[in-house]
């Protein structure tokens, strides 16, 4: 049984010293949210697939973006009885006005802040994966944002 694979990329973006997250509605099936995400195709690696699928859905090329290369998170479940793994990077939007275009395979699209994108995504492991996102990007890089300003003052 051939294993499915899938990237993506967690587009955030800093507004008024706020991290949002872009999250997308399908326009098939039940119209769940995710981030940008789509099927590795054969001889391409998982970052080119997550470029690519990135720029397909929502027009945000990679220059557009600041990949965080040393995070990484990957989900595995099963679609149609058939395993399937998922990789996700966190990407800031360097220009956090840039205007998302959407492709015809989504229907809408929304920035929102954690607790939302964890209300839409619906998926526990999908929530599980944008909860240790927003905590390495507030830990590992130090990005003071007005939730851990008290902690990082205390680091220093």
């Amino acid at each position: 049984m051939r294993n499915l694979r899938a990237s993506g990329l967690i587009i955030y973006r800093i507004v008024s010293s706020e991290i949002e997250y872009l999250l997308l509605q399908t326009a098939y099936g039940h119209h769940h949210w995710t981030p940008p995400k789509g099927h590795v195709d054969p001889g391409e690696s998982d970052m080119e697939t997550a470029l690519r699928e990135t720029e397909e859905e929502a027009g945000l090329k990679g220059n557009h973006l600041q990949i965080m290369e040393d995070f990484k998170k990957e989900l595995r479940y099963e679609v149609n009885q058939k395993p399937k793994t998922v990789i996700y990077w966190p990407a800031k939007l360097v220009d956090p006005n840039l205007a998302v275009k959407l492709s015809e395979e989504h229907k809408d699209f929304k920035w929102v802040k954690l607790e939302e994108a964890c209300q839409l995504v619906e998926y526990a492991d999908l929530q599980s994966v944008l909860r240790d996102c927003e905590a390495f990007l507030k830990t590992a890089h130090k990005i003071a944002f007005p939730s851990n300003i008290g902690a990082l003052q205390a680091t220093r």
